[in-house]
């Protein structure tokens, strides 16, 4: 039996770079991601750009796929403002 991909869902439909695209983001949300407060890896998506942290229950809003995104982090270094490790 051939192995399953994560764009199975797909099936033959909508062409390779769809699928491949598809596949990407998939990874990207099922991705394990630290709390920015506790430092765990546990943070869940709730909705889109919506992150929680199981351990802690510190809840923020970061990128729609994975919770900190290229340009958040540029307006971070941007206000001046020191991420908490």
């Amino acid at each position: 039996m051939a192995r399953k991909k994560l764009s199975g869902a797909l099936g033959v439909r909508y062409g390779f770079s769809l699928r491949e695209r598809y596949m990407q983001v998939l990874k990207k949300r099922r991705a394990v991601y630290n709390c920015p407060r506790c430092g765990t890896g546990v943070l869940k998506r709730l909705s889109v750009g919506v992150w929680s942290c199981r351990k802690c229950d510190y809840t923020f809003a970061g990128g729609a796929y994975e919770p900190f995104t290229k340009i958040g982090e540029a307006a971070v270094r941007a206000a001046g403002v020191k991420a908490s490790s």
